[in-house]
């Protein structure tokens, strides 16, 4: 009886033990259970932590929305362009022979400065004329002392004696006539003392050839050795600090544009850099048998490094109806829908200085020269940094991690 009673217990304890670690195994369930939902907490749908060496590893670039207009313009075409007065070709007055050259393409040069030498033949044979018109003018003027004094002998004469008369007036016809020799030959000399002078230096046979404005050559027709002729263009040089840019406008949105309005362009062929301007002439007359007119805009930033030459996209703002625009790679669609994302601090990743992105619904409107107008389907805190490069790469993570999940499961 004792034993059956001892064997009763036994079991009763037993049975306590395996509800106790049933229970015990219940809870910590419940524990994992709740943990779990506070790491979903910690994980929410469209959020994407990167680590500081990813985003400066995928070039992940803030910015914030900027206030443009994108409905009220004209869209127009052209190109960059320097005024005739900021251009140069560079030639010489005579003919000779190329000595040396001390200037390449894309130097440089001030007004003034010596960018070739030559030595011509034909400056020589000025140098002589003038010589020899020197030695001439000094001969006549002795002539001209010597009739001066005769003039007035004679004129003393005939007023004394009839008879003397005739050879007053041949005294003054002579001296009449050195008199006018000497102004001519005062005169070239003068011109010959001109040609000599462009050379630089009267006392040599080498003359210099000088920049007549500063600028940058843009091109170099001669070498050394090379035979040059009088007004054979040798050098270019071109001043890019007065660079403009000629748009076409066609006839229907010609009466729109005035004086003083701005312009927005961005280079077809360079980075979306956006470049600033405003209009200062319109044209009077059709670009040759089209039906556009050029307008000519001066450029605000002139450290935009441009050259004559280049195609340009244009907007000319005619109105005033700015909203808010970011480039358009700052936009991502997904599923139908689309988003930009936004970088915000997370406190427990905070000290490790990780990056957190969260994902924003957004609508689109207009788009013009790289730039989306852009409005939030919920409010943004003000100072809220928007990612405008990268976002493609912040996609890419989201949609790699939602498949990644789905295997999971």
């Amino acid at each position: 009886m004792k034993i059956k009673l001892i064997a009763i217990k036994f079991r009763l304890v037993k049975y306590v033990v395996l509800l106790l670690t049933a229970g015990a195994l219940l809870a910590s369930c419940n524990k994992k259970s709740e943990e779990t939902k506070e790491e979903e907490h910690h994980d929410p749908e469209g959020v994407v932590e990167l680590t500081a060496t990813q985003v400066e590893a995928t070039q992940i670039m803030f910015g914030n929305f900027e206030r443009k207009n994108l409905s009220e313009v004209i869209t127009a075409n052209g190109y960059t362009k320097s005024p005739p007065q900021n251009q140069a070709d560079v030639s010489v007055f005579m003919s000779g022979i190329v000595r040396t050259i001390s200037v390449i393409e894309g130097q440089y040069v001030k007004k003034g400065q010596s960018i070739a030498t030559f030595q011509s033949l034909e400056f020589n044979n000025i140098r002589l004329e003038k010589a020899k018109l020197t030695e001439e003018l000094l001969s006549e003027k002795a002539n001209q002392d010597f009739l001066e004094l005769e003039f007035a002998r004679q004129k003393e004469l005939s007023e004394q004696n009839v008879t003397a008369r005739k050879g007053f007036q041949k005294v003054s016809s002579e001296l009449q006539a050195v008199t006018d020799k000497i102004k001519i030959t005062k005169e070239q000399i003068d011109i010959l003392d001109q040609n000599l002078r462009m050379g630089g230096n009267a006392n040599t046979s080498v003359l210099a050839i000088t920049a007549p404005i500063s600028g940058y050559i843009t091109d170099v027709k001669v070498k050394i050795g090379s035979s040059i002729s009088a007004n054979s263009v040798l050098f270019s040089i071109v001043d890019n600090s007065k660079i403009h840019v000629d748009l076409l406008v066609y006839e229907k949105d010609l009466f729109k544009i005035k004086e003083g309005q701005n312009v927005r362009f961005i280079l077809t062929n360079q980075s979306n850099q956006e470049i600033l301007g405003k209009i200062f002439s319109v044209g009077k007359a059709f670009q040759n048998e089209t039906k556009s007119v050029a307008v000519h805009a001066d450029i605000n930033n002139k450290n935009s490094g441009l050259i004559p030459g280049m195609y340009v996209n244009a907007l000319i703002d005619i109105g005033k109806n700015d909203v808010n625009t970011l480039p358009v790679e700052a936009v991502v669609k997904s599923g139908g829908k689309e988003f930009i994302f936004v970088s915000f601090e997370d406190e427990h990743e905070k000290e490790k200085g990780n990056f957190h992105f969260k994902r924003i619904e957004v609508k689109t409107g207009t788009t013009q020269l790289g730039f989306v107008q852009v409005t939030p389907l919920e409010e943004l805190p003000e100072g809220t940094k928007i990612v405008i490069k990268g976002t493609f790469y912040l996609q890419s993570t989201m949609d790699s991690a939602a498949g990644g999940e789905e295997h999971s499961h």
